[in-house]
């Protein structure tokens, strides 16, 4: 584990270097590797996906999903988070079931579940690269984080349907909405818990991220205990405790979650990612009723068959209510065909479908082989080969020719952020005059920080207008971030040198490099 470790480092280096998206650019390099002779692939196991990795990875997301955006864009959300999941995998049933001589529907409902949801952890590398609207970000976020759960219940349903051999579409229903509504509920219970324990009980940065790392394990174990759905135990607790962090976690906390996050995160979209290209030998030797050629030419026509589900729902989702209302289409007023086919684009499938498809039980409890489980893997691993490469590898370039543009402010980010500043300086400067007056008289250092505020004032008022009156803004904020970043970086080398040195402490000079990378951070 660790030499892979290693080598997901060295390879998503190399990808940087390349312009490639790291979760397509591992998943070739593991497809390269699991071809040299020696190399001996292992199968990835699904309480590994479900129980390890699955849990902090959708916390994660939801961590850095803006709740406002989300709720504003709560009905696409729901749209293609759970009716194109359902639609989908009712499409590839059929479709399925008629291609495949072997296939029955349930298998086929099976496989819809399984290659139904979209990663959201490859659309969101690929998209990371270009400045997009945020609607378009919203969407994407927001559908990534519910369709796991719709398309783990389909799933769910499917697999009993296959074994027992029965499939009662009212019961299934009932069960989805339940399961939906029951495991929402366990999350915003457990976050309120979690709330409260922050609130009480954690008294240091590492007790609080330390909680912060176990909360995603306890609200899917306990919402799976119950049968109902920990992943959307976890989406909704994490954009609960999300919404309020800056009440249970001080700056500090904050800073150092963020940095845990952010490496935690990495590692371990990095590892599964390489790990799914690195299944191909098995995949394929698993082959047992079908030819390589017969699996390849099926997985190729239901990768095909969800690219076209996906655009086509997605301009319907987009057209239809214009069509059927006359005030929303004064309302609402043409649909971006560009954004539309973008988003319908962004369909990339990975570690959730590879997961499902390896979870599928190798006999059934009569002792039997478990009907086609070899073929539904093997069409599973080349829709998610498909997807990442064909569309994770156009994505770039697509956006480039579609001439999309992020959001265009009426002001410009550098005089907004200025602004925002400066209205922050100017309250805490009454804040400091109202309520701690007498201290101003008595304390120097209260003292000097009213000066400080005053001064920083004066200096963002000369920088906002220094802006808004010159005409070659961006070259003159460029050379004034690049004034700033050199000054940063003398400042570091001039504290490297006070180490060799006991006439300071050495926390003091870690405290103050600290400074430093976060006021080279605001720069860029």
């Amino acid at each position: 584990m660790i030499s892979l470790l290693f080598a997901v480092m060295l390879l998503v280096i190399l990808g940087q270097k390349l312009k490639i998206a790291y979760p397509v650019f591992l998943v070739i390099s593991g497809l390269l590797i699991s071809i040299v002779p020696g190399v001996q692939s292992k199968v990835i196991s699904p309480d590994l996906v479900f129980l390890i990795f699955l849990p902090p990875l959708l916390y994660e997301a939801a961590w850095y999903t803006s709740w406002p955006n989300f709720w504003k864009m709560r009905v696409p959300i729901a749209l293609h988070g759970f009716g194109l999941v359902i639609v989908t995998s009712i499409i590839v049933a059929y479709i399925s079931e008629k291609m495949v001589p072997r296939f029955t529907l349930s298998i086929g409902l099976l496989l819809g579940g399984i290659i139904s949801p979209p990663d959201a952890v490859a659309v969101g590398a690929v998209m990371k690269f270009f400045n997009l609207p945020r609607r378009i970000k919203t969407v994407l976020e927001g559908e990534s984080l519910v369709n796991d759960a719709a398309s783990l219940t389909v799933f769910r349903f499917a697999l009993t349907a296959v074994i027992s051999g029965t499939f009662v579409f009212q019961k299934a229903a009932v069960s989805f909405v339940m399961v939906t509504v029951m495991g929402i509920l366990i999350g915003l219970i457990i976050a309120q818990i979690i709330y409260f324990a922050h609130k009480l009980f954690t008294t240091s940065t590492s007790v609080a991220t330390a909680l912060t790392l176990i909360t995603p394990y306890i609200m899917y174990l306990t919402a799976e205990h119950f049968h109902y759905s920990g992943v959307l135990a976890v989406v909704s607790g994490g954009l609960f405790l999300s919404y309020r962090a800056h009440e249970i976690l001080n700056h500090k906390a904050r800073l150092q979650s963020h940095g845990v996050w952010s490496t935690l995160s990495f590692i371990l979209n990095g590892l599964i990612f390489i790990m799914i290209g690195l299944q191909l030998p098995i995949i394929v030797n698993g082959l047992k009723y079908y030819t390589l050629t017969e699996a390849i030419r099926y997985g190729l026509w239901i990768s095909l068959l969800i690219i076209a589900i996906r655009l086509v729902w997605f301009f319907l989702v987009a057209y239809i209510p214009r069509w059927m209302s006359k005030n929303y289409r004064i309302r609402h007023g043409k649909p971006a065909n560009r954004e539309i086919f973008l988003v319908g684009w962004s369909g990339m499938r990975g570690v959730l479908s590879l997961a499902s498809a390896l979870a599928i039980p190798v006999l059934l409890a009569d002792g039997n082989e478990f009907p086609e489980r070899d073929l539904v893997l093997f069409i599973s691993f080349v829709v998610i080969l498909v997807t990442l490469v064909l569309q994770g590898i156009s994505l770039p370039w697509l956006i480039r020719k579609l001439k999309i543009k992020g959001d265009q402010f009426k002001i410009p980010l550098d005089i907004q952020t200025g602004q925002i500043h400066l209205m922050l300086m100017k309250l805490s400067l009454e804040r400091l005059k109202e309520n701690y007056n007498q201290l101003m008289q008595s304390n120097n250092l209260v003292k000097s920080l009213e000066l400080r505020l005053s001064n920083e004032i004066g200096i963002t008022n000369e920088n906002i207008h220094s802006l808004q009156s010159q005409t070659d803004e961006q070259e003159q904020v460029k050379e004034y971030n690049q004034v700033l970043l050199d000054i940063g970086e003398y400042q570091h080398r001039l504290l490297i040198k006070l180490r060799t040195n006991d006439t300071f402490d050495e926390d003091v000079i870690r405290r103050e490099e600290e400074r430093l990378d976060l006021d080279q951070n605001k720069i860029g």
